[in-house]
């Protein structure tokens, strides 16, 4: 019986001490966290960044390689390119208006922006950062991990049993 009855005390003192930490330290790293979300978010939109980048890159290489192996491909897309009129009367070159080119910048913005950023912050560390949960939180945990102490720490042998 009294094994049993230390065993539980035991359980009882890790569950309360356990959350009192998590609670005390999050109250206290909250700055932390708060840099640690948004370092991790700056380093993903960088990385996207530079994969863009990359992407453009190796576009830009593959036309150069095309470019260096059929030198009348810098005519066909000179005047297009320049917004000059096409020196073959017998090729048709699509008109493209600013309105086309704007709405399409359009569509390439907005499949950017909805692309899902999946370094947010948590809401409970938004929620915390508020100063009056934050000492809420604070003292709660300092009063459950007083709690685990008083309630369920070491239990005092009666001078008998000693």
């Amino acid at each position: 019986m009294l094994q049993r009855q230390n065993i539980l005390r035991t359980l009882l003192f890790v569950v309360f001490f356990s959350i009192g930490t998590a609670a005390l330290a999050g109250s206290i790293l909250r700055d932390d966290l708060l840099r640690y979300y948004r370092n991790k978010q700056l380093l993903r939109s960088a990385e996207e960044s530079l994969s863009r980048l990359e992407s453009l890159i190796a576009d830009y290489d593959a036309l150069l390689k095309q470019l260096e192996e059929n030198p009348n491909l810098l005519e066909r897309i000179a005047p297009a390119t320049l917004g000059t009129e096409p020196a073959d009367a017998n090729t048709v070159y699509p008109k493209v208006t600013a309105e086309q080119l704007d709405a399409a910048r359009k569509v390439l913005a907005e499949d950017l922006e909805q692309q899902p950023s999946r370094a947010e912050m948590p809401d409970w560390i938004a929620r915390c950062s508020e100063p009056s949960k934050r000492i809420i939180l604070f003292l709660a945990g300092a009063l459950l991990i007083l709690i685990s102490f008083i309630c369920f720490g070491p239990a005092k042998q009666s001078p008998r049993e000693q």
